[in-house]
């Protein structure tokens, strides 16, 4: 009996359709590669969760390269009349960070579209099971139970900080498993986001939370997630890969935390110019690094990190004197927050934080995508979160006459 089971055991791991041992009893899985992955640049990916093609995977530095394999903003859409919904997993590695949840980094979540609203509404979080966090490692797990029966539609988010080798999706044995029936997010152009740790959802607790994952909820678009941990220092190579994408309606460029004064004065020019050069017709937005809480305490880092931003702002400045149009700037304030309580190490952000910077985000690429004829949805209310200054408040009290 028991090399029967090993035999298993061994068949799923040359099989990646197969079935694990650990599946949930009473399920039929369906490898979720045959629904719409969605958020994702390129459809030729080595694999389907890796976020760049392998022509680009071979220019990157072994820790960068490492990190598009992560899965961070990919999601799956499906649709389902299941009264249950399940799912399993099988993840890459061992990584684990002191400082942000294991939910985020190697979990998954499942939404549900409101039919009535159209918005989505979060179920569930899939939590990874501790005895095997170990490499190869898969998960399973039960995000809903008990529902109507009726046909809706669904989106599984992917790990932020692990990649996987396959998903399956889990429903009742008698259950249609089908292909999403409402173009959500819409199949007709790409938000395309470049940064760092915090772009690729450092430290969100789970990962729906990562910001890529909101504009493309908020917007009914698609949002590619190309931030890398401590390795977006604008390498030629991304910009041309950015390019590339077919469909991009929009970039937003942030990766000043990762770079050195030194870069973002040398670089920020020339990696724009790529863009703009391949990809004249599509607007970017460039972003002022963060000013970490600690600056207000920290005299060596406030009068550094400005100096970073004033380099970056001077190459988009370059930019606009040549030719404004499309050219867009979001500055520090407000990134983490009006009280600048949205970090969970002084860095990184949290969830509250994560809202605050997609909010601030969301004006600029609403005012890039409405100079264009892009058709988009965003919720009027995320528009509201920077404290006004006391002119601004003086202006609004003048008109209230």
């Amino acid at each position: 009996m028991k090399y029967v089971k090993i035999l298993s055991v061994a068949a799923l791991l040359l099989v990646s359709l197969a079935v694990s041992a650990d599946a949930l009893p009473g399920f039929r899985y369906e490898d979720a590669t045959k629904f719409r992955i969605i958020n994702k640049g390129w459809d030729n990916t080595s694999e389907p969760y890796t976020r760049l093609p392998q022509a680009y995977m071979d220019s990157c530095r072994k820790d960068q390269k490492w990190l598009y394999d992560h899965s961070s903003g990919i999601a799956v859409r499906f649709a389902t009349d299941s009264k249950r919904i399940a799912a399993q997993w099988n993840l890459k590695n061992n990584f684990h960070m002191q400082h942000m949840a294991m939910t985020g980094i190697k979990g998954t979540d499942l939404y549900r579209l409101n039919e009535e609203t159209g918005k989505w509404e979060y179920v569930n979080t899939a939590r990874p099971q501790e005895k095997n966090f170990k490499a190869d490692s898969i998960q399973s797990k039960l995000y809903v139970d008990h529902m109507d029966g009726e046909m809706h539609e669904y989106m599984i988010y992917l790990p932020l900080y692990d990649g996987i080798n396959w998903l399956q999706i889990g429903v009742d044995s008698t259950a249609q498993l089908i292909q999403p029936q409402v173009d959500n997010p819409r199949s007709m152009g790409k938000i395309v986001i470049y940064g760092t740790s915090i772009q690729q959802g450092g430290c969100a607790s789970r990962t729906g939370m990562v910001p890529t994952a909101m504009i493309q909820r908020d917007f009914n678009l698609e949002c590619v997630n190309l931030a890398t941990s401590g390795q977006a220092r604008m390498d030629f190579y991304i910009a041309e890969a950015m390019a590339s994408i077919e469909d991009a309606i929009c970039y937003v460029l942030d990766p000043v935390p990762n770079c050195t004064k030194d870069r973002c004065d040398t670089a920020t020019y020339d990696f724009v110019k790529i863009l703009r050069t391949l990809r004249p017709e599509v607007p970017i937005i460039m972003v002022d690094g963060l000013m970490y809480p600690y600056t207000r305490h920290d005299s060596y880092h406030a009068e550094y990190l400005p100096q970073k931003n004033e380099c970056f702002r001077r190459g988009f400045d370059e930019h606009v004197a040549e030719n404004p149009k499309g050219m867009y700037y979001m500055t520090h304030e407000g990134q983490t927050g009006p009280d600048m309580e949205g970090t969970v190490d002084g860095i990184h952000l949290t969830d509250y934080g994560f809202r605050a910077y997609a909010d601030l985000l969301e004006i600029h690429i609403k005012e890039a995508l409405d100079d264009t004829d892009v058709d988009y949805d965003v919720e009027p209310a995320y528009n509201i979160v920077r404290k006004k200054t006391l002119w601004e408040r003086l202006v609004d009290f003048i008109k209230g006459y």
